[in-house]
């Protein structure tokens, strides 16, 4: 009985929507996305510092201080985002946590790595 009050518990803190903790959030526009963003994103060299650009039709246009750029373009496909840049293709995600917007982007090809920015105010 304990094991199963356990679980039903567990359950529900899991299933509860609680302020301040880091959720997915679900885009109906790539609208959505438009602005600055910056953060780190993960290469061959290591990671490193970037910022993005996003337009409201969902192109961007990333660097970092070395030099790097990848241009591409957000979209929505069957309900989810993803993205295609001069570089790679793959996915992306919105979370929302104390406040802070954060844009994930996982590439389909491992040899690149992940991309972490936050939304600039």
């Amino acid at each position: 009985m304990r094991k199963h009050l356990g679980l039903l518990l567990a359950a529900v803190f899991a299933l509860s929507p609680f302020d301040g903790v880091a959720g997915e959030k679900q885009i109906a526009d790539v609208k959505e996305l438009a602005g600055s963003w910056r953060g780190w994103v993960t290469g061959e060299q290591g990671q490193e510092r970037a910022t993005m650009i996003v337009s409201a039709d969902g192109s961007y246009k990333a660097s970092t201080p070395r030099g790097l750029i990848s241009e591409g373009q957000f979209y929505l496909q069957d309900g989810k985002l993803r993205y295609r840049s001069s570089r790679t293709t793959g996915t992306a995600s919105l979370s929302e946590d104390k406040g802070k917007t954060t844009l994930t982007v996982l590439p389909e090809d491992s040899t690149y790595g992940r991309a972490d920015y936050e939304r600039v105010k």
